[in-house]
Formats: structure tokens, C-alpha cells, sequence
């Protein structure tokens, strides 16, 4: 009678180890899946709260490794318009603005992989673009440029957008 008692002790303590293995497993697969859907859980980011309240939009937004950010605009705090006819100054605003949303997520202009620009002036873009040279001193993202009619308030003459990859 002692060996078969024997057998069954040790057949229950393989079925508690195993079973204390497989909570352990699936603990950490619970871990894992919750720590995936964080990194996956879109990070928004709101440049000028207030503004961006009343027009209805986030200026930028961080899912997993990539960046959406929206068309930056010359504007100070309130939302008025600034640089008024002078669209080089608007560009370099615009710049400014952007580099604040990429400090923001840790990155710079040369995690930078599609800028969109938009302009009312197309022809004095092309002229005023070499100030571009110092915001990409790396590589040039991909991307458009795109003469527009006009955009959101008939000051603006410039409004650049950006999608960025920040690999960890």
C-alpha cells in the first residue's frame, strides 16, 4: 500500500507544479498582451490646448513608433494669425512650432519621414525653400508640396504637416 500512496503523492505534486508553471505562463502572456495594447494606445498631444479645442483637432498623435502631426500653421497662443504677408516668416513659425511637437515626443527633424506642405504662393515657396536646408541637415523626408487656394484663415499662406517614425 505505500508505494501506490507513494505514486499518488507524487502524481498530485506533478499536477500542482505544473499547474503553478501554467498560471505563471499565462500571467506573464496577460502581462505581455497588456503591455502590447499600451505601447499601441494612441498618445495624443495638444500644442495650444485652447485652440485646438475650438477649431476640434489634436496637432499630433503617437501610436507604436509612428507620429501624425497636424498641418502647423503661423499663430501665436490665441490663434491669430502672425507673419501676416510675409510667407518666409510663416515657414520659419511653422518650423518652430513643429520642432516643439517632435522635442515633445523625444525626436527630431531627421526622424522626420513625409513633411506635406500647402502654400497659397506656390512660386514664392519655391523661392523661399532653401530655408529647408537648415531644418534637414540629414536627409530630406519624402512628401508633397501642394498649391492650395487658400487655407483655414485668409492670413495663413503656408501650413506644413508631418509623419514621423521614432524606431526605440
Amino acid at each position: 500500500m505505500k508505494i501506490p500512496t507513494l505514486y499518488l503523492v507524487l502524481f498530485s505534486l506533478s499536477i500542482a507544479i505544473l499547474s503553478c508553471e501554467q498560471k505563471e505562463k499565462q500571467i506573464a502572456s496577460v502581462k505581455e498582451e497588456k503591455k502590447l495594447l499600451n505601447a499601441e494606445k494612441p498618445q495624443y498631444f495638444l500644442l495650444r490646448p485652447e485652440v485646438e479645442k475650438a477649431y476640434g483637432y489634436a496637432h499630433a498623435v503617437k501610436i507604436g513608433n509612428e507620429i501624425k502631426i497636424s498641418g502647423a500653421v503661423s499663430m501665436d497662443d490665441e490663434g491669430n494669425p502672425t507673419a501676416v504677408g510675409d510667407l518666409e516668416q510663416q515657414m520659419k513659425n511653422c518650423y518652430a512650432d513643429l520642432e516643439k511637437i517632435l522635442n515633445h515626443y523625444g525626436c527630431t527633424f531627421d526622424d522626420v519621414v513625409v513633411e506635406n506642405v500647402f502654400t497659397t504662393d506656390m512660386a514664392l515657396f519655391l523661392e523661399k525653400s532653401s530655408y529647408r536646408n537648415t531644418i534637414y541637415t540629414e536627409h530630406f523626408p519624402t512628401g508633397s508640396w501642394l498649391g492650395v487656394k487658400e487655407l483655414a484663415l485668409p492670413e495663413i499662406m503656408i501650413e506644413i504637416e508631418l509623419e514621423v517614425y521614432k524606431a526605440d
